[in-house]
């Protein structure tokens, strides 16, 4: 079976953030049909190839295998991850992170991919699998701190033919 792919964006500190007020009172929560129009948003924004469509995103937001997980602080969207689950397995698939680009570098993205790591813990998981692209060293470093291990390489993986590390952390 192919997985889907994990899209991660770069996370680069900004120059001057806009956002830096805003993430003091930061809230990692699941995504509600309210938060649809940013998320599509976000996420056309974040990347170029391999965009969800609303449709497809408003289809997860209902659904019992995957969960959308958005962090948000004075009333603004300013990252999302996306989780598949399988029935009958034990193995969660991250599938994107994205951060508004004038939040990057305050630890959204880090505060999504724990939040995704307990939901999927709370699911039944035990371990979380994840493919990023190999010129996506920010992104690698966020994983590999958080106990990541890299356990392959899938070659002409993306769209673009860029080739993909995969990542594995038990969550147990």
């Amino acid at each position: 079976m192919h997985w889907p792919r994990l899209r991660a964006v770069p996370v680069p500190p900004p120059e001057n953030p806009p956002f830096a007020a805003a993430t003091n009172d930061l809230r990692v929560r699941r995504a509600t049909v309210d938060d649809l129009a940013a998320v599509v948003e976000l996420e056309n924004a974040s990347f170029a190839v391999e965009r969800m469509s609303a449709r497809q995103l408003r289809r997860h937001l209902d659904s019992a295998s995957a969960l959308i997980m958005v962090a948000t602080a004075q009333r603004r969207l300013l990252g999302a991850a996306v989780l598949f689950l399988r029935s009958r397995s034990r193995v969660g698939r991250l599938y994107s992170i994205a951060v508004a680009a004038g939040a990057r570098g305050r630890g959204i993205g880090e505060a999504l991919l724990q939040a995704v790591e307990r939901a999927a813990a709370k699911r039944g998981c035990d371990r979380l699998r994840l493919e990023v692209r190999v010129d996506n060293a920010g992104a690698q470093r966020l994983y590999e701190r958080h106990g990541y291990h890299r356990f392959g390489l899938r070659r002409g993986y993306y769209e673009d033919g860029h080739d993909a590390l995969r990542y594995e952390k038990p969550l147990a």
